[in-house]
């Protein structure tokens, strides 16, 4: 499966709600280090059944990003239950991402 597009009006459904763990993926497009990231995160989302993995563009949804406190990009959260697990700023390789589920 495919990483999904997460912004303010799914949020609550596909993460909140989500019988999964959820890995997000705080990015932009103009942003070199996020444009890294996003294939090892499609990657895993392909890979990975078990876990729902979204990504949310900080220009398109601000209000997330606030929420999540993030002040860097690209930004890594892992949720269960609606819970943050984890949380990580930085670019990171496949195993590094990997590690934090």
């Amino acid at each position: 499966m495919a990483a999904i597009n997460i912004n303010n009006n799914n949020f609550h459904k596909e993460v909140m709600n989500s019988e999964k763990k959820v890995l997000l993926d705080f990015w932009a497009p103009w942003c070199g280090p996020c444009r890294m990231v996003v294939p090892l995160v499609e990657e895993i989302a392909k890979e990975r059944p078990d876990i729902k993995v979204g990504k949310i563009n900080v220009d398109e949804n601000p209000e997330l990003a606030q929420r999540f406190g993030v002040m860097s990009i690209p930004t890594l959260v892992v949720m269960e239950n609606g819970n943050v697990l984890r949380q990580e700023r930085g670019a990171r390789p496949k195993r590094a991402i990997l590690s934090m589920l």
